[in-house]
Order: C-alpha cells, then structure tokens, then sequence
C-alpha cells in the first residue's frame, strides 16, 4: 500500500501540479481513477467556479455552488462532490495503477467525499496521490497516522515517487 500527498502555498497550485501529472500519466498509458481539479475566473466576481474532471475520461463536474458575492462559508456542492464521489468508486473497480484525489478537503476532514474511497483503494492495494491543504492537514493526520508519505511539489517529484511504486510492482 501507497499513499502520499502534496500541499502547496499557493491557491490553485496543487490543483494545477496534480491535473498536470495525470495528463502526463495518461499519455504513457496508465489506468488511473480519481478527480482533478482546475478552477477558472468568474466575471464580475471574486469568486472562482470549481470543476472537477472525473479520471481517466470522465466528465467535467462543478463543484460550487454560487452563492453571491458576500458569500463567505464554504461553497462546495455537497450532491455534486457526491456525484464525482459515485463516478470515481465505480473506476475503482477496474483496478486502476493511481487513484488521484486533487483535495483532502472539509468533507474528507468530516469522514465523508472521498475519504471512504481514499481507505478502499488502500485495501485493495492501489497506491493513492492527493492534495492536503493547511486547513485540513490536522484530519488528515489523525487519518492516517504516519503512513503518509509527504512529496514536494513538483512534477520531478511526483514522478520518481510513482516510478518507485512501478518497480517494486515489477
């Protein structure tokens, strides 16, 4: 079992490493599973729209909700993180080489979204890559204790942790 994880500084970066990285992998003919996530410029609003491709070639999810522009709770859709939550353990099934989750957020911090499938994929032996923000990196460490694996953040990084796994597969 496999597990680790990347946090960044700055907003949008982890989203931006990870998404690049399963491209990368995508390419070279991996199976993977999972979601990645990129946030785009609303017009008029200094709110970003969150969306989430579900992997390999699933849909494209948003995941916010527009709540306007004094809004300043969470913003996440609760039934569209579940429909990506569905989508994902359904591509758990065919066995992928990666599961990706692009946010350790307030939900998997709750016990929900995708941390059961964070713990599924463990057991069944399939190595999981995701990111953890400073908010949630407390729960995150009460979940898995010390069996994570911190990575820096960069695609170097990424790859020869990933390239490690392969071979000891191999």
């Amino acid at each position: 079992m496999a597990l680790a994880f990347v946090r960044t500084v700055e907003r949008g970066l982890t989203d931006q490493l990870l998404w690049q990285f399963a491209d990368r992998l995508q390419v070279r003919g991996l199976n993977l599973a999972g979601v990645v996530q990129t946030n785009s410029v609303r017009p008029v609003s200094h709110h970003c729209n969150m969306d989430v491709r579900v992997l390999p070639g699933g849909p494209m999810i948003r995941i916010n909700q527009v709540l306007g522009e004094d809004s300043r709770g969470c913003r996440l859709n609760p039934a569209a993180l579940e429909e990506a939550v569905s989508l994902v353990e359904a591509g758990l099934e065919l066995s992928p080489d990666l599961l990706i989750i692009s946010k350790f957020g307030k939900h998997e911090a709750e016990g929900r979204g995708f941390r059961p499938l964070i713990a599924e994929a463990l057991t069944r032996d399939i190595p999981v890559l995701l990111g953890v923000n400073a908010l949630n990196q407390e729960a995150f460490d009460e979940f898995v204790g010390d069996y994570a694996e911190e990575l820096a953040a960069d695609a170097i990084s990424l790859a020869a942790w990933f390239d490690r796994l392969r071979q000891r597969v191999a």
